[in-house]
């Protein structure tokens, strides 16, 4: 019954955070300071990307990458901002199924290791029972050849 419900929550979760990435966007457009250290990391993107593109195609890589202006630079890190947070999330909520899926394994496994335990323990009072019956017949089987002989040695003096 857990299984299905975090499932769902962290599917809930991944969709829930969508609009917040769109609200850190907009934030990232608005803030002035913020604003200024977005454009740094969307110039450096859209240089590695550029640089990226150039060589899967067979361009040359030595040229000079134009600078995106500042309203593109801001949307392009507005982005990568909101991808980032959605990645973020999802990395996250893959990271809690994992390990969630790890402890479940591991009590599996403990049950397991119990269960064998009982089993061994079992086969232990087993055998203890065996070797006690085992010893009780052989002194049954000599105190019936005692009777025995005695008996026969009787009836032999008769």
């Amino acid at each position: 019954m857990s299984l299905p419900l975090m499932k769902l929550g962290t599917l809930a979760l991944r969709t829930l955070s969508k609009p917040i990435a769109s609200r850190l966007k907009k934030e990232a457009a608005i803030n002035p300071k913020f604003r200024t250290s977005i454009i740094g990391i969307a110039q450096a993107n859209h240089r590695l990307t550029t640089t990226l593109q150039r060589r899967i195609y067979g361009h040359a890589t030595d040229v000079e990458i134009r600078p995106l202006n500042e309203e593109r630079a801001v949307q392009v890190a507005g982005d990568l901002i909101g991808e980032l947070f959605v990645f973020t999330v999802a990395c996250g909520a893959l990271i809690f199924e994992v390990q969630r899926s790890a402890r479940s394994e591991a009590k599996r496994e403990e049950i397991r290791k119990q269960e064998i335990e009982i089993m061994r323990q079992r086969d232990e009072d087993i055998a203890k029972q065996m070797e006690f019956l085992m010893k009780k017949l052989e002194e049954l089987e000599k105190a019936i050849k005692g009777k025995t002989l005695t008996s026969s040695q009787t009836n032999y003096v008769k």
